[in-house]
Formats: structure tokens, sequence, C-alpha cells
């Protein structure tokens, strides 16, 4: 088999490093360019750039965990370029998801706010799980990052809440809650409502709470590690290389939709 080719957008991030350790030692892939704001710097050879044409012109795939703002201007060069491409950036905005919809009319687009197996899984149950949910039942979502974590509610949270509202047959916009960060408040009750904290060097803890007052059901996720979001990523990067265009997750990589 013929390797993929991989470009890493936000090579100096924290993700971006793990990344380019992973891309030497996975026999499907190998890494063709790295970029990021910081440009000139060399990495196992390669000198990185900015975003651009020639950064991305002899890529298969790029694998962007950057910023919204960078991934969007990735997306608009692959576009050009007719490159696929992964996404693990979170905190879009409403106008750069649509942005993101309206390219993955053309080129193939793999975004998931969580790359791990076990979160994408847990998204899954929850779904299942949420349609027999009866309504006297409060379901509240923990959300547990480290301090550098900006957008909050995380993707992840998103993700499980998203969940809960499609098992409901609801818009997830109608059954959104309090958002406390940091702190605990009153919730809404029948809504979903999200309890933040950004302390310390959490990598990810995830709860769904599912109480009526006589009975409490958790459901409840911890990543030891980032490599497991690095690996899903190019499990992703693999997964998505033959595909011609549209928007695909990771359900859609596992086949539980």
């Amino acid at each position: 088999m013929k390797k993929i080719k991989i470009s890493i957008a936000g090579a100096l991030g924290r993700m971006g490093q793990i990344l380019i350790k992973k891309t030497k030692i996975n026999k499907y892939v190998t890494l063709q360019s790295l970029t990021d704001i910081k440009v000139g710097k060399k990495i196992n050879t390669i000198k990185i750039q900015k975003n651009s044409v020639n950064a991305f012109k002899n890529s298969d795939v790029i694998i962007d965990f950057s910023n919204p703002k960078s991934s969007i201007e990735v997306l608009k060069i692959a576009n050009k370029l007719k490159k696929k491409v992964i996404i693990g950036t979170t905190g879009f905005n409403l106008a750069q998801e649509k942005i993101i919809k309206n390219i993955s009319k053309n080129i193939a687009i793999f975004k998931s706010g969580n790359m791990s197996l076990g979160i994408n899984l847990l998204e899954h149950i929850t779904k299942i799980l949420s349609k027999k949910i009866p309504q006297d039942y409060q379901i509240n979502i923990t959300d547990n990052h480290h301090t550098k974590k900006i957008d909050y509610p995380s993707g992840t949270a998103l993700m499980l809440a998203n969940a809960v509202a499609k098992g409901k047959n609801k818009k997830l916009n109608l059954l959104k809650g309090n958002i406390f960060l940091n702190k605990k408040g009153k919730i809404k009750k029948n809504k979903i409502n999200f309890f933040v904290a950004r302390k310390g060097k959490t990598i990810g803890e995830h709860t769904i709470e599912i109480n009526n007052g006589s009975e409490k059901i958790e459901l409840k996720h911890v990543a030891f590690s980032r490599e497991l979001f690095a690996d899903g990523a190019i499990n992703a990067a693999v997964w998505i290389n033959n595909k011609k265009s549209g928007l695909f997750n990771m359900q859609d990589m596992l086949s539980l939709n």
C-alpha cells in the first residue's frame, strides 16, 4: 500500500507535536509538511511554513489541530487543491460551521470534537439512552479540561449534548440550559446544563449525569493521554483518503450512524 502523505497544521501545538511523533511510527502514513504561525524551525528535517498552496500541494490529507481562524484558512486552500482535511479544532462559530459544510460539497472533510474511540462510543450510547429517558429525569454534563483550554463547553461536551438532543428528536439550541465555569449554580430544569472546569493539567473528563432525585445514572469518560486523539486523527486520515467529498465524523468511520 502506498503511504498517505500527511500535512499537519498547528504543528507546534500540543497535538501537532504528538501527531508528528505518531506519523513516524505509523505504517500507513508519511509526513509531508508542517505549518504554524511561527515559521522557519525544522522538525525531522521538515521546515515549518505558513498555511499556503505551496505547503499543502504535495499532500494527500491535511490534519488540522490549530484554531478556528486557521482551520478556515486551511480549508479554503484545501478546497483549491482538492485535498482531504481532518479537523480536530473546536470552538467554531455558526458562520464558520456553514463555511465548513459548504466546502465539504467539494472535498472530503472529517470533523470531530473528539477523536477518541471511547468518547464516540459514549456519544452513541447517550443517543440511544436519551430516547428512553422520561421527561422527569434531569440531564447535566460535566466538562473538565486543563487551564489552557479556551472554548467552553468543549467540542466533546457539545457532542454529548447533541447526542441527547438527537435521542429526544429536538434541536440542541432548544435544550441548552445554564453554563457554569469553575463554579456551581442553579440549573434550568428540563434543559441540559453544563458544569465546566478549566483547572490544572486535566486532559479531558466528561460525565453525563441523569437524575430524577430517586436515582442517578452516570456515563463517564476519562482521557489519560492525548495520544489517543492523535491515533484517532491518523486513523481518520487513512479512512477518508478514498472519499471524494462530504462531511464525515467518527460515527461514520465506526459505522455507528
